[in-house]
C-alpha cells in the first residue's frame, strides 16, 4: 500500500512547534512575541491575512469565540494539568479565582481578577490549541492597535463609553471602516463581545497586547495523573461500581444521547413550543408548522431537541432543572459534572434501567425487553480535545471491567464535502504516532443516511486527526487531499492509539501502518464526524458560522446509528445468553 504523509507541507509548522515547545521548557514566563516570527511563517490556513496590515477578522473572531472574554485584560496566561499542580508553582487555590469560560472551547479556566489566568490543560493538544490561538490574537489586537491608538474615533468611543454619547450606530460604520470590518465580520465581532465590544476596543486603541504565557509541568505522567484524578471523580459519583460492569464508552456530547434515551423534551413539546411562540422565535415555529403539515422531511424531534436546550438555560430557576434530574434518574441516567481537573463532563446510563417507552422512536429495534436483563453501562463523554482523548480511553479501559464497544462522535473539517455532511472513516493518519490506523469501522452509510435529512453522508473516507486548528496550512492539506485524506480532525487518530493499547501487549508504535480489524479487537469500533469547517472556502469554519438548528441533523442522525448499534449488540447478547 502506497503510504504518503505531508512531511514537506509541515516544515513550517514543525519548526513553530519546536519553538513553543523548546521555549516553553523555561520556568520562567514566555513573552508571546517570541512567537510572532514562526506563526507568521507557518501560515497558517486559519490565519491567511496574519502578515496583512489589516485586521484578519476570520482569525479574530475564531479566538473571540475560544479565548474567554477576560483575554483583553489577561497579560499571563498560566497553564497547568490540575490544582495540585498549580499549587505547588505559587499559584495556590486558583480554583477559589473566577471561573471564566468561553463560547467555542471547554477548557477550565479561572481569572485572578487583575491580569492572571489559568487554564487547565489535559494534553499537549491545548498546547497546542492554546499557542497559536494567544499569538494569533495578540497579532490581530496590535493590528487594530495601530490604527487606533491616536485616531480621533478612539476619543469618541471612550466618550461613549464612559458617557453613551455619541451613539453607538453613528460610531459603528466609523469603526467598520477605520479596522477594514465588512458588515457580517462587525456583525459576528459584536454578536461575540455583547456589551463589552466598545470596552475591547477602547482598550485595544489604549495600548498594544503584551502576553505571555508559562507551562507548569508538561511530562507525561502530569497528564495521566490529571486523567486519573478525572476518572476517580467520575467513578466516585457512578451509581454502579464501574470496574465490575462492561461498558460502552461514547464520546460524543452531553446532549443528544441522553435526549434520545430519557424522552424529556418529547414528552414537553407544547411546553417548549409555546415557548418559542413567546420568545418570538418565528422561524422555529414557522419550521414546526411546516413539520407539522408535511411540508418538509425535517423531524420534530430534532426541533424540539434544539428549542430545549434554549428552554433550560431560560428556566434555571425553577422546577425544569428537577424535573429533568428526577425522570432521567428515572431511566438509568446519571450526569457527572467535571468540577475538577479538566472540563469534560460524563454520564453513566445503566441500560437495565431505560425505559423503551420512552425512547426517540428512531430508537425502536426488536427485543428491547431484553434490556432488563443487561448488566451494560454506557459511559457517555462529552468529547475532549486531540490527545486528551488518548488519555481518557486509556485509563477508561484500564479502570471497567471491559470493554463492549467504543464511539466517536465529533466535529471536523472536509476537504470534500459541505458543512452539515457525515463523515465515516476507513483509515485513520495520526499526526501525534505518525500512524496511519487501517480499522473496521462498524458503521456505514446505511445506518446514518436514513436518518439525514439536509447533509449526505459519506463512508469510506480517509481521516487524518491534526495536531491543532491552527497548525495547518495550503501545502499541508494540499497532500492530504492528493492521497485522499478529506476527514480532517482532532480525536480519531489518539483513540485509535489507545484502542490499540488496549488490546495489544505493547504501547503503540510510531510511523507505522497499524491494522486494527475485527479479529485483533474484540469490541466494537466505531468513528462518525459531523462537517463544521469547508478550510478550503475562506472563511467556511465555525469561527465565521454558528451551528445552526440544521447542524442539529447531522448529530442526531448519528447519535441515532451510535444508540441503534449498542441497542441491538446488546439484545442479541441478552438472546445468546437465553
Amino acid at each position: 500500500m502506497e503510504r504518503t504523509v505531508p512531511t514537506t507541507g509541515s516544515e513550517e509548522i514543525s519548526l513553530y512547534m519546536r519553538t513553543y515547545y523548546s521555549l516553553l521548557r523555561t520556568t520562567d514566563e514566555v513573552q508571546v512575541r517570541s512567537f510572532v516570527e514562526s506563526h507568521l511563517g507557518m501560515n497558517s490556513s486559519l490565519h491567511v491575512e496574519a502578515r496583512d496590515d489589516a485586521p484578519d477578522a476570520a482569525a479574530l473572531i475564531y479566538c473571540s469565540l475560544r479565548l474567554p472574554h477576560v483575554i483583553h485584560q489577561t497579560r499571563l496566561v498560566v497553564m497547568g494539568q490540575s490544582e495540585r499542580v498549580f499549587a505547588r508553582r505559587g499559584y495556590a487555590k486558583v480554583e477559589q479565582w473566577r471561573p471564566v469560560t468561553a463560547p467555542g472551547r471547554r477548557r477550565r479556566t479561572f481569572f485572578d481578577g487583575h491580569e492572571t489566568m489559568a487554564a487547565f490543560i489535559a494534553s499537549v493538544s491545548d498546547i497546542d490549541d492554546l499557542i497559536p490561538m494567544l499569538t494569533a490574537f495578540q497579532i490581530e489586537w496590535n493590528k487594530m492597535h495601530r490604527r487606533l491608538n491616536r485616531h480621533p474615533l478612539l476619543e469618541k468611543l471612550e466618550t461613549h463609553r464612559d458617557l453613551g454619547e455619541p451613539e453607538w450606530r453613528k460610531l459603528r460604520p466609523e469603526v467598520a471602516g477605520l479596522l477594514e470590518l465588512g458588515a457580517d465580520d462587525m456583525g459576528r465581532l459584536e454578536s461575540i463581545w455583547g456589551d463589552r465590544f466598545v470596552d475591547l476596543l477602547c482598550d485595544v486603541g489604549r495600548q498594544p497586547k503584551q502576553l505571555a504565557v508559562r507551562l507548569l509541568a508538561g511530562s507525561r505522567v502530569d497528564y495521566r495523573k490529571a486523567t486519573r484524578r478525572w476518572w476517580s471523580f467520575i467513578a466516585d459519583a457512578s451509581p454502579v461500581d464501574l470496574s465490575e460492569r462492561p461498558v460502552y464508552f461514547i464520546s460524543s456530547n452531553v446532549h443528544s444521547v441522553v435526549n434520545m434515551l430519557s424522552g424529556f423534551a418529547l414528552r414537553r413539546e407544547k411546553d417548549l413550543i409555546e415557548y418559542i411562540q413567546g420568545e418570538g422565535e418565528q422561524e422555529l415555529v414557522e419550521e414546526y408548522g411546516r413539520i407539522r403539515n408535511g411540508e418538509t422531511s425535517s423531524r420534530t424531534e430534532n426541533l424540539l431537541y434544539f428549542i430545549l436546550r434554549d428552554y433550560m438555560e431560560n428556566h434555571r430557576d425553577d422546577e425544569a432543572w428537577d424535573q429533568r434530574e428526577e425522570e432521567e434518574a428515572l431511566c438509568g441516567v446519571r450526569h457527572i459534572d467535571s468540577h475538577h481537573v479538566f472540563d469534560v463532563e460524563a454520564q453513566v446510563i445503566e441500560m437495565c434501567r431505560l425505559r423503551p417507552d420512552w425512547f426517540d422512536p428512531r430508537l425502536q429495534v426488536s427485543a428491547l425487553d431484553r434490556l432488563a436483563q443487561s448488566n451494560a453501562v454506557i459511559v457517555n463523554i462529552d468529547y475532549p480535545l486531540g490527545m486528551g482523548a488518548y488519555h481518557i480511553l486509556s485509563q477508561v479501559a484500564t479502570s471497567v471491567d471491559s470493554l463492549r464497544g467504543v464511539y466517536s462522535l465529533g466535529k471536523a473539517a472536509t476537504l470534500n464535502g459541505r458543512i452539515g455532511d457525515v463523515m465515516i472513516p476507513y483509515v485513520t493518519h495520526d499526526e501525534h504516532s505518525r500512524n496511519t490506523y487501517l480499522f473496521n469501522n462498524c458503521f456505514t452509510a446505511a445506518n446514518v443516511a436514513p436518518y439525514l435529512v439536509h447533509g449526505t453522508t459519506l463512508d469510506n473516507q480517509k481521516a487524518i486527526s491534526v495536531r491543532g486548528t491552527f497548525l495547518q496550512n495550503e501545502r499541508y492539506m494540499d497532500v492530504f487531499y492528493r492521497e485522499g485524506y478529506t476527514d480532517i480532525e482532532m480525536e480519531a487518530g489518539p483513540y485509535l492509539s489507545a484502542i490499540y493499547e488496549a488490546v495489544r501487549p505493547t504501547r503503540h508504535p510510531a510511523n507505522e501502518i497499524v491494522t486494527l480489524y475485527a479479529d485483533t479487537v474484540p469490541f466494537d469500533v466505531g468513528i462518525i464526524h459531523y462537517a463544521s469547517d469547508t478550510p478550503l472556502g475562506k472563511g467556511k469554519n465555525l469561527g465565521a458560522h454558528r451551528l445552526s438548528y440544521f447542524g442539529v441533523d447531522s448529530t442526531y442522525a448519528a447519535t441515532v446509528a451510535i444508540l441503534r448499534r449498542i441497542l441491538k449488540l446488546e439484545t442479541e447478547r441478552g438472546q445468546r445468553k437465553r
